[in-house]
């Protein structure tokens, strides 16, 4: 197995693409720190589901808006388990704003979405640091958005967000290098309860997807996966999982 004996905190760990995340790692022989901040029930559902299954797992609350928080939650994983060897940076938030109805987007959506999509990312990064250099092989993965280059996505604030965690990602991997590497995943129309997208917007989404098929929840756990156990020359890299859609453009 991949991660054999490893160590991984996986933020938002207890649905969507977290949840995913959180199994296929564990699959892998990770002992997985499943981190929740409202959805508690999911989350231990998670770990349960790992546990059942002959792994590793513990659900763990924490606001990774809040450093402090943070902290305490590196401090359990290593007081559980003694190592981290992944981060995984995966807890985000957004509410749909038209990018056009500037007057909507108000100083609440601002802070909570570049508090939860790019404050927190660096305050569970600098929080795990010290644990992550005494493994070699140790990663940082990162969850962003395609909306981070194309600029739409479910508000400009989220956009923003997203583009400030891929800056932010290079300029980890320029100074954790070589000990730590840092690389980014950048989703496109993923289905999950995200952001409260109304079923039709996925449909034609896939529609016009040179693949004609949306990326899953599946896909982008894969890429961690990646990112975290097999790319062992990359630092500082972007990846797409969307289909084809921004490489390509839409089809039609």
């Amino acid at each position: 197995m991949k991660l054999a004996d490893k160590v991984v905190v996986v933020t938002g760990g207890g649905t969507g693409m977290g949840r995913a995340t959180c199994l296929l790692l564990a699959q892998e022989g990770a002992k997985v720190l499943v981190n929740y901040a409202h959805s508690r029930d999911e989350a231990e559902s998670v770990a349960g589901e790992i546990n059942a299954s002959g792994g590793a797992a513990f659900a763990y609350q924490a606001d990774v808006t809040s450093q402090a928080q943070a902290k305490q939650m590196m401090d359990a994983v290593a007081s559980r388990w003694g190592r981290l060897d992944v981060l995984v940076n995966n807890a985000g938030w957004s509410t749909r704003v038209p990018h056009d109805r500037l007057d909507d987007l108000t100083d609440e959506i601002w802070d909570r979405t570049l508090n939860t999509n790019l404050r927190g990312p660096f305050y569970c990064v600098r929080a795990a640091v010290p644990l992550l250099r005494r493994q070699p092989g140790a990663s940082i993965v990162n969850i962003a958005s395609v909306a981070a280059f194309h600029a739409s996505g479910s508000s400009m604030a989220y956009a923003a967000a997203k583009a400030g965690l891929v800056t932010l990602t290079r300029s980890l991997a320029r100074v954790l290098a070589p000990d730590i590497r840092v690389n980014v995943l950048c989703p496109g129309f993923v289905k999950t309860r995200f952001a409260g997208w109304p079923e039709e917007a996925f449909e034609k989404a896939r529609e016009v997807t040179p693949l004609r098929r949306l990326a899953t929840v599946e896909d982008v756990a894969k890429g961690v996966l990646f990112l975290a156990a097999d790319a062992e020359a990359l630092t500082g890299e972007a990846i797409v999982i969307d289909g084809g859609v921004f490489q390509l453009g839409r089809s039609r």
